[in-house]
């Protein structure tokens, strides 16, 4: 995790999250372990759930609770221990979170509808999954979002790495280590074509598989036409294939729904690599039960996410309104710096000639705000 210890080296001395009190509900892996033994030599206090009732790493909970960071999770949860763990883990003595770290929104939305006073404290809210992006949105053009929030899934670094490059490894693995099948040749479906639909497609389509995509954006479908993939409805393809895989971040069981399942032909593989279970009628997420995340990819994602608390927790009042926004290309730029030396890459600089022509600074942001 080369960006979290570079964290720690840089700013450690200065504590810039002393006083974040710090509510967390993720993955609960040892990369994630590093993100909150991170946080905490940057100052802070944490206290942490799960996100996800199969993905909690047991020995890294309990390692994290011996070293003091309560952890209300383990693995194999079910749904009544899951709000139970999130309940306890807001609730506590004379400790109340002031920065919430979300995926899937789970721990906002439990926040918002139970302790509604302690929601109007907050400081911010940081969430790095397309799930909780959406509910967030939600709130936001309701009115109901009375704290601002960074959305670290849209940061260039999280689409780019996380979502494409992690999902193009991880998903060879979980589904080698579980089935063992050769793909060369299977028929195989992928539902959503965003940045892990893209990663997936493409490490499908270089061991030899046919690949099918489903999509309902029509920008999204026509780039899968254009990486070569067939663009179709899972209905119409459902009785051939051999694998269906779920990408979509719908968390309302609508994408393989029963009468689905019930057209499938005898062994096909389903599975879900999108942030929700639910995405399947019965689903569960492959790359983090079955697989293992690279921890590199997982340090760029780690980085955002303690870059994004950091600027949440110490932007002057009237920096951020009651709103969701994307994290400042120039942190954006500043993770991918971090990760350069591992590849010995050697950054070119603009003359002042050029950087006048791009009407840029020659140390960046290099990129708009609206880049993804």
């Amino acid at each position: 995790m080369p960006a979290l210890m570079a964290l720690r080296k840089r700013a450690g001395g200065e504590k810039p999250l002393s006083g974040a009190k710090v509510v967390g509900c993720t993955h609960i892996t040892a990369q994630t372990a590093v993100l909150i033994e991170t946080l905490c030599v940057l100052g802070a206090q944490c206290r942490w759930a799960a996100c996800n009732i199969y993905s909690t790493q047991n020995a890294v909970a309990a390692a994290l609770a011996e070293g003091g960071t309560p952890i209300f999770a383990w693995r194999g949860e079910s749904e009544n221990d899951f709000w139970w763990c999130i309940d306890r883990c807001v609730c506590a003595d004379s400790w109340q979170p002031n920065m919430i770290l979300d995926d899937g929104g789970d721990l906002t939305h439990w926040i918002y509808k139970k302790y509604p006073s302690l929601f109007k404290r907050l400081k911010g809210i940081v969430e790095e999954s397309v799930t909780g992006i959406y509910r967030l949105y939600q709130l936001s053009k309701t009115g109901r979002l009375c704290v601002p929030a960074i959305n670290v899934n849209d940061s260039v670094t999280k689409q780019k790495f996380d979502n494409l490059y992690c999902c193009k490894e991880s998903l060879l693995k979980g589904l080698k280590r579980t089935t063992d099948v050769m793909f060369g040749g299977k028929q195989v479906v992928v539902c959503g074509y965003g940045g892990v639909g893209k990663g997936c497609c493409a490490s499908l389509k270089a061991m030899g598989a046919i690949v099918y995509v489903t999509e309902v954006d029509p920008i999204c479908a026509l780039q899968a036409c254009m990486d070569g993939f067939r663009v179709t409805t899972l209905c119409e393809v459902v009785k051939q294939v051999d694998v269906v895989i779920t990408c979509t971040g719908n968390c309302n069981k609508s994408v393989v729904r029963r009468e689905h399942l019930d057209r499938m032909k005898n062994g096909c593989i389903v599975c879900n690599m999108g942030h929700s279970n639910t995405e399947i009628d019965l689903g569960r997420l492959l790359n983090l039960s079955c697989s293992t995340v690279p921890s590199f990819v997982l340090s760029i994602t780690a980085a955002t996410q303690a870059l994004a608390l950091i600027e949440l927790f110490n932007a002057p009042e009237g920096r951020y309104k009651h709103d969701v926004y994307l994290l400042p290309k120039k942190m954006d730029e500043y993770v991918a710096s971090l990760h350069l030396s591992i590849f010995d890459a050697h950054l070119s600089e603009l003359t002042d000639d050029q950087a006048k022509y791009l009407g840029i600074k020659k140390q960046g942001p290099f990129k708009p705000t609206y880049y993804r």
